[in-house]
């Protein structure tokens, strides 16, 4: 049970262009999915329970299915592949697979200390494009920022949160040997290299109020 607010859209995401570190394809994708979802679950921050994933016909565009894949063999398991191209929707036998989505809880601990697991606190997805393979991180919740969304800086949430997000990005970084690139701002948040950038405060030290979208 989900015991944080998400945003619609992202507070902050990161893209790495992995052309240089893999070939594009659906092995390729899965196997760097599953070195980046170790990295994660090092920090506690994501346990990968299904894949979700879209299909698309080339050059026609996508085809508007949806496939939801529980795992019930670890995503570097070798008939992973052939189980996801199994899902195929059989109105579509050309049908190639668009972004893999890893999607599990995590853990995150609130001004108390107290850990929590929420569903989805993380997205990790990963192309396997023919153009060439990428992947992606996001998150949509206000406890790795100085503020919530309601504008209140909360300090506790942020330090004992914030620094597991960081660290798990550099090592993302150092796994993939190059940096990820921070995201497009939106209303919810902006990224930086490491983390969520903190916006400038009102005189009465209060950040923005963004609880009228979410």
């Amino acid at each position: 049970m989900s015991t944080l607010m998400r945003a619609p859209r992202e507070c902050g995401s990161w893209l790495w262009d992995l052309e240089e570190f893999a070939p594009p394809g659906l092995e390729s994708a899965l196997t760097t999915a599953a070195r980046m979802a170790e990295v994660l679950a090092a920090h506690d921050l994501l346990t990968p329970q299904r894949l979700e994933y879209r299909w698309y016909v080339l050059d026609s565009g996508g085809i508007n299915i949806t496939t939801n894949l529980a795992l019930t063999v670890p995503l570097s398991d070798a008939a992973l592949p052939e189980r996801v191209r199994g899902s195929r929707p059989v109105g579509f036998p050309d049908a190639d697979v668009d972004d893999l989505h890893v999607v599990g809880p995590g853990r995150w601990v609130d001004a108390q200390g107290t850990p929590h697991t929420e569903p989805r606190l993380l997205d990790l997805s990963v192309s396997p494009a023919p153009v060439g393979l990428s992947a992606e991180l996001a998150v949509h919740h206000d406890i790795w920022g100085w503020f919530d969304f309601a504008g209140r800086p909360h300090p506790d949430v942020h330090q004992r949160n914030a620094p597991r997000l960081t660290a798990a990005i550099e090592d993302l970084n150092a796994l993939l040997g190059v940096s990820g690139e921070p995201g497009e701002p939106t209303y919810f948040g902006s990224a930086t290299e490491l983390g969520i950038a903190t916006p400038d405060a009102r005189d009465d030290g209060s950040g923005p109020d963004v609880t009228d979208r979410l």
